[in-house]
């Protein structure tokens, strides 16, 4: 039904609910040393860590065995416990574990009260707590009333959860900066956001005869000149969609469509003073609910994406945009980008710009940005917050 590997030990669980494990046993992680040879029964769910094992029973409780050095037993101890599964402590025993998942050296857990318990290693604050310093003992990762996760993976240092209205949340070791507290993501499955942030190797096998879900399916359709039922012409090249797709999905086309351009029954619609890169991600944004990044690759694009999506009043791709420019911010660009928040009236951004600004001041008065800044009101008012942020404390 499953398997799980660890650095040098292999795990399996089988159609019977058992538990088998074989190869390296330095720190007992695979229970029985030698080859294959039962370890727990009644299971329905495994996971491996570097040195460990995590296994939860039929009846929601949790098993680890293995390494613990840094509690990722999460039995309270910090001691390893070779060949025997120890029972986890510290999970309410009104709550049932649907779930776990292991990275080298931290656990998390999703329970059937949609909540997530985290413990072990936590250097890079891969446990969610805000806190970079590990536990022995599971602790609750907070979360708003309006959060209730749905799904959990680990890998390495980092952790992704999954809300029920399909939102993907990350922390840990995100490419070399520690988050410790779950941000969200502009990701739609959990193999793109490891793709994103974490490490370059999959976390698991790729099964290409997987069924694809809906966004997967419209992802397919998109620009398929064999479906389509509609073409939009940009900069000369045209864009294959389906205008019930667009009818759905955007406020703008469902306007545009219940009036006088659906009487004459039109097959194309042309475009101007937009890129075609640009109105075409927007048309993908559509379809699968993510920025290309392979289309929106530089930070211009990204600000006339944002532009086009203020037009059409599209305010979570306006999010997407402003998660995607803070990641892009750079000393050559964040003048233009305070320039562009002040204009839109972005206060997140604004003050992202400004916080950044603070850091790198001496290098960001150097730059062309800066020098265009011919607006003296602007000028002023980016000097004074950059300044009531602690700019000239020293």
């Amino acid at each position: 039904m499953d398997i799980a590997c660890g650095n040098k030990h292999s795990i399996i669980l089988t159609n019977n609910d058992e538990v088998y494990a074989w190869e390296s046993n330095n720190s007992g992680q695979v229970g029985i040393y030698g080859f294959p040879k039962l370890i727990l029964s009644d299971v329905g769910c495994i996971s491996c860590g570097d040195n460990f094992t995590m296994a939860v029973k039929k009846n929601g409780k949790v098993y680890g065995w293995g390494s613990n050095d840094v509690g990722q037993l999460g039995i309270g101890t910090y001691e390893n416990e070779n060949m025997k599964p120890q029972l986890l402590i510290g999970v309410p025993g009104s709550l049932i574990v649907d779930k776990v998942t292991c990275g080298s050296n931290h656990t998390l857990v999703l329970t059937d009260k949609a909540t997530i318990y985290a413990w072990g290693g936590n250097k890079f604050g891969q446990l969610g707590f805000g806190l970079q310093s590990e536990f022995c003992t599971p602790n609750m990762i907070a979360q708003t009333e309006e959060i209730r996760w749905v799904d959990i993976a680990a890998l390495h240092n980092i952790s992704i959860a999954v809300t029920e209205t399909g939102r993907f949340y990350v922390w840990g070791d995100c490419r070399g900066e520690c988050i410790s507290i779950p941000i969200a993501t502009s990701s739609f499955n959990v193999h793109d956001t490891f793709a994103h942030y974490g490490p370059s190797i999959m976390h698991k096998p790729l099964i290409l005869n997987e069924k694809l879900d809906i966004l997967g399916c419209l992802g397919i359709a998109f620009d398929d000149s064999s479906t389509s039922d509609l073409k939009i012409q940009v900069d000369d090249k045209c864009i294959h969609v389906h205008k019930i797709i667009l009818t759905i999905c955007s406020s703008h086309f469902r306007n545009m469509f219940a009036h006088d351009w659906a009487e004459n029954n039109q097959s194309v619609i042309k475009v101007d003073k937009i890129s075609h890169d640009v109105y075409k991600a927007y048309l993908k944004y559509l379809y699968t609910n993510t920025i290309d990044l392979y289309l929106i690759n530089t930070f211009e694009k990204v600000s006339e994406l944002f532009d086009l999506a203020n037009a059409y009043y599209e305010d979570n791709l306006k999010k997407q945009c402003i998660y995607r420019i803070k990641q892009e911010i750079t000393v050559s660009n964040v003048v233009y980008f305070y320039n562009f928040a002040v204009k839109y009236e972005t206060e997140e951004l604004r003050e992202f710009c400004v916080r950044f600004a603070v850091i790198h001041m001496r290098a960001v008065v150097k730059t062309e940005n800066f020098a265009k800044l011919e607006d003296d009101k602007l000028m002023n008012r980016f000097i004074n917050e950059v300044s009531k942020a602690g700019c000239f404390k020293h």
